[in-house]
């Protein structure tokens, strides 16, 4: 079992928030409904040993932050909102990595929701920010996050 197999995280689930998120003409004028989940990597002993929430991540303050960000967002995908988000994320918490998920309810006729996975990391930050096809393909590195469930 790897290190991030058995790694303490912190989830944040069905964050709402609403934003300018669409590349056909009527999204681009109507604010829509985004739910995104998060989740960061934390040292749960190290809180639970101190108590204390200066040993772990504020996730009040996340959630703030990501949906703050969210709601002042305007993109035409959901991959660049997700992206953006990511890496907004990772530059203002001390955090290893970041997975998560944005979908766009009701997108889809016949689906409840549409969206994306995504997951990057501190080392993606700056001129890696933007991964190219050598990077999708590398093997993960020791800080990447764990590897995403197998769909159903």
């Amino acid at each position: 079992m790897s290190d991030y197999e058995r790694a303490d995280r912190i989830f944040l689930q069905g964050l709402t928030a609403e934003c300018i998120i669409g590349f056909i003409d009527w999204e681009r004028r109507v604010r829509q409904s985004v739910v995104i989940d998060l989740e960061v990597p934390c040292d749960c002993a190290r809180a639970a040993a101190s108590d204390s929430v200066a040993d772990t991540i504020d996730y009040k303050k996340l959630a703030k932050r990501v949906l703050a960000w969210v709601e002042a967002s305007d993109f035409q995908l959901l991959e660049t909102l997700a992206q953006r988000l990511a890496l907004t994320v990772l530059s203002e918490f001390p955090l290893a990595w970041v997975r998560l998920r944005v979908a766009k309810p009701g997108a889809i006729s016949h689906s409840r929701d549409v969206g994306v996975w995504i997951e990057r990391t501190r080392a993606q930050l700056g001129a890696r920010a933007q991964l190219d096809v050598r990077a999708q393909s590398e093997a993960p590195s020791a800080d990447a996050p764990p590897p995403l469930p197998a769909a159903d």
